[in-house]
C-alpha cells in the first residue's frame, strides 16, 4: 500500500530492495547475458495478449461497416470522444488553435519542430542508377507515402511531443497529406497545445477518438466526415493500438507494434547516485508497467542509488505511480565489469539506455540493440523526449534487436525500376533461361525467347538515363510537386 503523498513513510523507505530488485550476475562474468535470469526479463514483447486482439478485431469490423458513427459508439463505450460529439476537426480550426497558444508555449514548440525537422531532413534517401551490366540499368527510386495516419496517444494527459516526432518526418518525406487521430481528456476536452501544435505543422484534419477506433477510422477512412483511408499508420500507443495496427498491417502500413515504453541506464561511478535516481524515474513515469533497469558494476553505488531513488519518491507529485511502476518493473543489475554490461543491454535491446561511466565512448561502440542512446551525464533521456530533434518513437519490447527509430525512411518505399535494352537482354538470356529450366517454369523463359524470333540486333537508344561514369549515382527522387495545402510550412 503506497503512503498519503508527502514524506515517504517507514514502511515505504524499507521496501527499496522490493522496489528495485536486484539481479547479481558478477559470478557469470562476460557470460552474463546468457544467465537463464536475464534471459527471461529479456524475453519480453510489444504483441498483446490474445483476448485484447480479439476485442480488437470486433471493434475494427465494426468500424469498417460503420465508420463514424461506430467510431462515436466506441468512444462512448470505451472513452476518447469529444464532449461536444464532433469527430473530426478540419485545418482551418487547427490553424485557429496555433493562433491561440501562448508565446513560450509556442515558441517552444517551433524550437521542438525546427530540431527535429533538422535531423529528419538529413535522412531524406535519393535515388540512385546502377548498371547492372551494359543494356541494363536499375533505378532505385523513392517515393513518399501519399497518405499518413498519425496516432498520438492521449486520455488523461495529451502528448503533444509525439505530434511532433510522427509528423514532422512525414512532411520532410514529401507525405501529401497527414491525418492525426488522438482521444479527448476524461470530460471530453481537447487539449488546446496539441491542437496548436497539430497546427502549427498544417495537419489536414484531427480525428478526435482513441484506441482501437482511431486506428480503425485512420485505415478505413471516414467518408461522412471527409477523411480518407491512409497508406501509413504510424504512432505509439497503449496495448489496444497496438493490436489494431497489428490487424490492419496486412491491408495498411505500419511502422513498428509498440509496448511498454522502457529505459536502461547502464552507470559506474564516478556517475553521480541522485542523477541516475532521476534518469530511472524519469522513466518509470511513462507508466506504471514501464521498465527501468539499472546495469551497474558497484554494489555500493546500486545502495546509493536506490537511497537516491526513495529521496527523490518522497518529493514526486506522481509518487503513487512512479513507487508501483518500481516496484513491479524496476531493476538493479549487478555485473562483473563493464564489457559485461554491454552485452547485458545487448541482450536486453532496451528501448532508451543511458550510459552514465567515466568513459562512455567504448560502451557506446559495443551497443548493438537499442532505439536510442544518451551519452554522458548531460544527457537525460527528457531531452530526446522533448528537444534534441532525435525522433522519441522507438522499438520496444525488444525489438530494437532488429529495428529502430522513426525515420523519414519509414514514410516512402523505393521503386526498382528496370530498363533492358535488347542487348542486355541477351547477356542475360542464359542465366534467365537455365534456371527458369531449373525451376520447371517454362513460360518464364519463353518471355525471353519469344523476344528474339526473327529479329536482328538494331541499333537502340540507351535504355534510359544516361549511366553515371560509376556503377552507381544519385538521381532525382521525381518532379517537384507544386505546395498545397498539405505543404509543410516554411520558417
Amino acid at each position: 500500500m503506497i503512503a498519503p503523498q508527502g514524506a515517504a513513510s517507514a514502511s515505504e523507505a524499507a521496501a527499496t530492495a522490493q522496489r528495485l530488485a536486484r539481479l547479481d550476475l558478477r559470478a557469470a562474468g562476460r557470460d552474463a547475458a546468457r544467465d537463464p535470469r536475464l534471459m527471461a526479463l529479456a524475453n519480453r514483447g510489444a504483441v498483446p495478449d490474445p483476448a485484447v486482439r480479439q476485442a480488437v478485431r470486433e471493434i475494427l469490423a465494426d468500424v469498417e461497416r460503420g465508420g463514424s458513427a461506430a467510431v462515436a459508439e466506441a468512444s462512448r463505450r470505451f472513452g476518447g470522444g469529444p464532449a461536444d460529439g464532433r469527430l473530426v476537426l478540419n485545418g482551418d480550426e487547427l490553424a485557429e488553435a496555433a493562433a491561440g497558444l501562448d508565446v513560450p508555449t509556442r515558441d517552444a514548440l517551433i524550437a521542438a519542430i525546427a530540431n527535429v525537422r533538422r535531423f529528419a531532413s538529413r535522412q531524406k534517401p535519393v535515388s540512385t542508377i546502377t548498371r547492372i551490366v551494359p543494356g541494363v540499368e536499375i533505378q532505385r527510386r523513392w517515393v513518399p507515402v501519399a497518405r499518413v495516419g498519425a496516432y498520438v496517444p492521449g486520455g488523461v494527459a495529451a502528448y503533444p511531443s509525439s505530434l511532433v516526432m510522427t509528423v514532422v518526418p512525414a512532411r520532410v518525406a514529401g507525405a501529401r497529406s497527414v491525418v492525426v487521430a488522438s482521444p479527448a481528456g476524461p470530460d471530453g476536452s481537447l487539449n488546446p497545445v496539441l491542437l496548436g501544435a497539430a497546427g502549427l505543422l498544417e495537419v489536414d484534419a484531427l480525428v478526435v477518438a482513441g484506441g482501437a477506433q482511431a486506428i480503425g477510422a485512420l485505415a478505413f477512412g471516414l467518408p461522412e466526415d471527409g477523411i480518407a483511408p491512409v497508406d501509413l499508420v504510424v504512432g505509439p500507443g497503449n496495448a489496444w493500438v497496438t493490436a489494431a495496427k497489428l490487424e490492419l498491417a496486412g491491408r495498411t502500413s505500419i511502422d513498428l507494434p509498440a509496448g511498454p515504453s522502457e529505459g536502461m541506464v547502464v552507470a559506474s561511478p564516478p556517475a553521480n547516485p541522485v542523477r541516475v535516481a532521476a534518469d530511472l524515474i524519469t522513466q518509470a513515469e511513462h507508466g506504471t508497467d514501464s521498465p527501468a533497469i539499472l546495469v551497474t558494476t558497484s554494489e555500493e553505488f546500486a545502495d546509493a542509488v536506490g537511497a537516491a531513488v526513495d529521496d527523490l519518491l518522497a518529493l514526486a507529485p506522481r509518487r503513487e505511480i512512479l513507487a508501483r511502476s518500481l516496484g513491479e518493473h524496476g531493476r538493479i543489475i549487478l555485473v562483473a565489469d563493464l564489457e559485461a554490461a554491454v552485452e547485458v543491454a545487448n541482450a536486453y535491446a532496451p528501448e532508451h539506455l543511458s550510459i552514465d561511466v567515466e568513459d562512455p565512448e567504448p560502451v557506446v561502440a559495443g551497443i548493438r540493440n537499442a532505439g536510442s542512446l544518451f551519452v554522458g551525464p548531460w544527457a537525460p533521456e527528457s531531452a530526446g523526449d522533448y528537444a534534441t530533434g532525435a525522433n522519441h518513437v522507438l522499438p520496444t519490447g525488444g525489438l530494437a534487436r532488429g529495428s529502430g527509430a522513426l525515420d523519414v525512411e519509414t514514410f516512402g518505399k523505393f521503386i526498382q525500376v528496370q530498363r533492358i535494352t535488347r542487348d542486355g537482354l541477351a547477356a542475360l538470356r542464359p542465366t534467365i533461361t537455365t534456371l527458369a529450366a531449373a525451376e520447371g517454369l517454362d513460360a518464364h523463359a519463353q518471355a525471353v525467347e519469344i523476344r528474339f524470333r526473327d529479329t536482328a540486333p538494331t541499333a537502340a537508344a540507351p535504355a534510359g538515363a544516361a549511366a553515371p561514369a560509376s556503377s552507381t549515382a544519385a538521381a532525382p527522387a521525381g518532379p517537384a510537386r507544386p505546395a498545397g495545402p498539405g505543404s509543410e510550412r516554411r520558417r
